[in-house]
């Protein structure tokens, strides 16, 4: 049983994750396969859940794994794994994630809406809508960070310049050229695992863990002009967002008077 001895200097969740980072480099633990658990980690090493589980954080942040719910933590990559990361505090950080990468756009094309979608653009069968669909790229990264699906309100789908690629977001686009102006945006973010289809699009492996990301853009009568649909590889991308206090604790009745 190996057991690691403290430290002063180095916490002990970092010299078990140091080992674990060895081991999955070394290739005892290959890429797809599962660590130990929670509970068998605790046991070779000598030390606490909270230990573990920090060690295995510093895994996670690294990209050599991922969390998956009801199964376990699974190994990504030998090595770690440059990801973007999105900070969003507002429509204007949009804009900048637009400017940070390339969207490469692979197509475009008038669809009718039906089923799924429909029910997703919360609009009626049968409409017609402009679908846009690339590939979003880090600047000197050649792995796509996301796959990307823009689907167009019917009375913006004549929309033009949408080819190539792409820096500037496209509700910009639709603003200059239809005149009209974003207010709001709505965003939906869900976990998923990556069938073939979308991993070999993405570059990665089948069954890999995934980031669904759809936002919404309203308009100021609150009426959907573009629905933007992201899939993420956990691998590649996080995501952070910050929210501040928009309220003062003033007034407070601090009379102790009897």
């Amino acid at each position: 049983m190996t057991r690691v001895e403290s430290s002063l200097s180095v916490p002990r969740y970092v010299q078990v994750a140091r080992t674990l980072f060895d081991e999955i480099e070394n290739g005892r633990y290959g890429v797809g396969s599962l660590l130990p658990t929670e509970f068998e980690l605790c046991a070779q090493f000598g030390v606490s859940r909270f230990t573990v589980r920090e060690a295995v954080k510093q895994l996670v942040h690294q990209g050599l794994v991922v969390r998956q719910p009801g199964v376990g933590s699974r190994v990504l990559a030998r090595r770690p794994v440059k990801q973007y990361t999105q900070t969003m505090t507002g429509i204007t950080d949009l804009r900048q994630y637009a400017s940070e990468t390339t969207l490469q756009v692979t197509g475009s094309q008038l669809l009718h809406v039906d089923g799924a979608l429909a029910k997703l653009l919360e609009v009626n069968r049968g409409e017609t809508w402009l679908h846009i669909e690339g590939l979003r790229y880090q600047d000197g990264q050649t792995q796509p960070i996301c796959l990307t699906d823009v689907y167009v309100a019917p009375r913006f789908r004549s929309l033009e310049g949408v080819k190539g690629a792409m820096r500037e977001p496209l509700y910009r686009i639709l603003e200059k050229q239809f005149n009209c102006t974003i207010k709001a945006v709505q965003q939906e973010i869900r976990a998923m695992v990556l069938n073939a289809q979308l991993a070999k699009k993405l570059g990665v492996s089948a069954r890999t863990a995934g980031l669904w990301i759809a936002r919404r853009y309203l308009d100021e009568r609150d009426e959907l002009v573009e629905l933007a649909v992201s899939v993420h590889p956990a691998e590649r991308f996080s995501y952070r967002e910050s929210f501040r206090r928009d309220w003062q604790l003033n007034n407070i009745n601090t009379d102790t008077t009897h």
